[in-house]
């Protein structure tokens, strides 16, 4: 069955956007034995706890970060892409230098939000590009957040393009063919057999009770150690996912960055259920 989807597009075409239908749907847990969510609240104003005053981490591990938007190409001039700023990426890197890693920021070359600084920065372009740059890596990191909104999609083929460098509206319209593109993230276990894996899973449709079952489907199948659920399905803040499904509840990206540096120095163990 051929995966690829078509995109046909035609001058001066407007859109309206239409908020995603949220359908309502029972939750059934995944197995027998994690019958139901276990929430833990998120606990770090308990502690004090700033961005300039996160757990300390120790022997300086190396984290790896990666943020902001992925791009296609259309042509010389347009691109299929998100709305990712990178935001979390800048807070999440400043948060993991103050508790003593040597990070490492990937950053999609279409961020918004400013750049951390203190580390060391790499900016990336597409998926491609984001996986040569980690396979490049200087050594194995400890530790890796792929917070990464990469293409979902890659472009397969351009019906009734008049040019690579800039298509011209007066060729009239045009049919873009996109195919699955390859993920990065089940990867990374096998790149990095040793390395604490956080993926993200960004939802729109559904409950949160739905949001989380995905979330526990990318662990599986992706062999990662931990998953932050977010988006619509999901409501407001993030809900850090481990693999005995037990979930963390925090309000913002502040409070979710000091809790999962919180779970590494308190010696958590994100990764019971492998």
């Amino acid at each position: 069955m051929d995966s690829s989807r078509q995109l046909k597009l035609e001058p001066r075409l407007r859109s309206s956007r239409v908020d995603p239908f949220v359908t309502q749907r029972s939750f059934k847990p995944l197995t027998k034995k994690a019958s139901r969510w276990s929430s833990l609240a998120c606990g770090i104003s308990a502690t004090n706890q700033t961005l300039e005053n996160p757990p300390r981490l120790a022997p300086s591990p190396l984290a790896v970060v990666t943020c902001g938007p992925a791009y296609e190409s259309v042509d010389g001039v347009r691109r299929l892409t998100n709305f990712a700023t990178g935001e979390i990426g800048t807070i999440l890197s400043a948060a993991l230098q103050e508790s003593g890693c040597d990070v490492i920021c990937f950053r999609g070359e279409g961020s918004t939000a400013a750049a951390p600084t203190g580390v060391k920065v790499q900016s990336f372009s597409t998926n491609d590009s984001l996986a040569q740059a980690l396979r490049a890596l200087p050594r194995q990191p400890d530790l890796i957040f792929h917070a990464a909104a990469l293409c979902d999609f890659k472009i397969k083929a351009i019906e009734g393009a008049d040019s690579k460098e800039k298509i011209s509206s007066r060729s009239g319209g045009i049919t873009i063919h996109l195919e699955p593109a390859p993920k990065i993230l089940p990867q990374l276990r096998k790149w990095f057999p040793q390395a604490l894996v956080v993926g993200w899973k960004y939802e729109l449709d559904g409950q949160r009770s739905d949001a989380m079952t995905r979330g526990a489907q990318q662990l599986r199948e992706t062999g990662s150690d931990v998953c932050v659920v977010n988006g619509k399905a999901y409501g407001e803040g993030f809900g850090i996912l481990r693999r005995d499904l037990s979930l963390r509840h925090c309000q913002d990206k502040k409070s979710l960055a000091l809790a999962l540096i919180d779970i590494l120095a308190k010696n958590e163990n994100p990764t019971s259920g492998r």
